[in-house]
């Protein structure tokens, strides 16, 4: 699968957005910066300008090479190049996330009052809503999707679970975000089961399409030799 600047601009451009806002607060950060909130909501641990400042555009870096690394060593390759757009709009979206946490932190080690455990659900949330909205455009391979030894066998278990697991993702990342109006435990608990019992959910249809599927293959390396 080959990456173009067409599609990664959007990338470098977050990225280089956070390396920025780095330097441009790094000589007037205090000494501690948060870095870790409780359930309480206040700050529980913090780190130096090193950690406050460079753990986030980081982190963005290293996710950011690691999925493009991925189709290279991915036995299911030849695959990706089907949902190119679908995998750009996917990795952009956990870049964006962990862009917004950077701003939190930023935005707390500069006094601001932050709700961190809203900003959370909501993030985690939306970023539940886009990958549900992507799934079922992902094709078969080893690293994205919903991954089952039946639906990576069988082609109609793969886009019916995945198809499924999109509904699933949308429906809970709805659920997480309305928990930062709730802010409960028990809200948070609550979508928790229910993410739970759709992902065992899923394993169960995924083998119930794999077993009417009379195109289904074994998996690599389960053929008796």
């Amino acid at each position: 699968m080959r990456f173009s600047w067409r599609t990664e601009w959007p990338h470098w451009l977050l990225i280089a957005l956070l390396v920025a806002l780095a330097a441009a607060n790094w000589s007037s950060a205090p000494d501690r910066i948060p870095v870790h909130w409780g359930f309480s909501g206040q700050p529980d641990r913090f780190g130096g300008r090193f950690e406050g400042l460079l753990s986030m555009p980081l982190v963005a870096i290293g996710i950011y090479l690691l999925l493009l690394l991925l189709p290279r060593v991915d036995p299911g390759r030849a695959n990706y190049p089907a949902f190119a757009g679908t995998y750009a709009t996917l990795r952009l979206a956990v870049l964006v996330m962990i862009a917004a946490i950077d701003v939190m932190i930023l935005l707390a080690m500069r006094g601001h009052h932050v709700e961190v455990g809203a900003w959370i659900s909501l993030l985690v949330g939306g970023l539940m809503v886009v990958v549900g909205n992507l799934l079922g455009k992902v094709r078969p391979n080893w690293f994205v999707g919903v991954r089952t030894p039946w639906t990576l066998s069988s082609k109609r278990a793969w886009t019916g679970t995945n198809r499924l697991g999109g509904w699933l993702f949308v429906i809970g990342g709805i659920l997480m975000m309305a928990t930062a109006a709730v802010r409960a435990p028990w809200a948070m608990l609550t979508v928790a089961g229910f993410l739970a019992a759709g992902v065992c959910g899923l394993v169960v249809y995924s083998y119930v399409l794999w077993k009417r599927d009379p195109d289904k293959v074994p998996p690599a390396g389960t053929t008796p030799g």
